[in-house]
């Protein structure tokens, strides 16, 4: 006979959604703006090359 008390369970953890499709959408969803800003930023910035280029011909 062993005077050992058993252990308390172990608390379960609190999901935040992680790994969840919903969780995945907003990540993709994310993403896609992120890409859409940084496309258009990207041509803006080549769109003034153009401009500048253009008008120090002239």
């Amino acid at each position: 006979m062993t005077d050992e008390t058993p252990a308390a369970p172990r608390p379960v953890p609190v999901s935040n959604g992680a790994g969840t499709e919903e969780y995945k959408e907003r990540g993709v969803a994310l993403r896609v703006f992120i890409y859409v800003v940084a496309a258009h930023a990207l041509g803006a910035f080549i769109w003034l090359l153009f401009e500048l280029g253009a008008s120090a011909q002239k």
